[in-house]
């Protein structure tokens, strides 16, 4: 086979192939779900909650930033002391670990919202204390 109809043909297959097992789990979750209601247990045990963590992308986008702004005070860095690589990696590794440190600060204080928060509702309902 030739490279090129290869190089055409992988994207493809793996675009048919993920659509069909999406498509298989999909089917296989519902047919869970309805011998699970044939048995007279609760299919609940499936439902998303709208809980969004979002960690992830917060941790990911102040990464890139940061390695964005290390690259560029490594090309700083490059053109005013002519340190080739060194600079680059140097600085990339510094802002990349201080965009991740950001990250953290901001999860902790976030988290420390979230539990005082849970903690005055938790005070206000046995107090008897209904908000609007």
């Amino acid at each position: 086979m030739d490279v090129a109809v290869l190089g055409v043909m992988i994207p493809i297959v793996a675009m048919i192939g993920s659509f069909i097992m999406v498509v298989y789990l999909r089917k296989f979750e519902n047919m869970e779900r309805m011998s699970m209601i044939d048995k007279g247990l609760d299919p609940s045990f499936f439902r998303s909650r709208n809980y969004r963590n979002t960690s992830i992308p917060l941790r990911a986008s102040l990464l890139l930033i940061g390695a964005g702004v290390g690259l560029l005070f490594g090309y700083w860095l490059d053109s005013i002391t002519f340190m080739d690589e060194v600079a680059y990696f140097s600085m990339l590794f510094i802002f990349g670990g201080i965009g991740l440190g950001l990250s953290y600060l901001i999860e902790e204080r976030k988290g420390k919202d979230a539990r005082v928060l849970s903690e005055e509702r938790e005070r206000d309902d046995v107090s008897g204390i209904t908000r609007k």
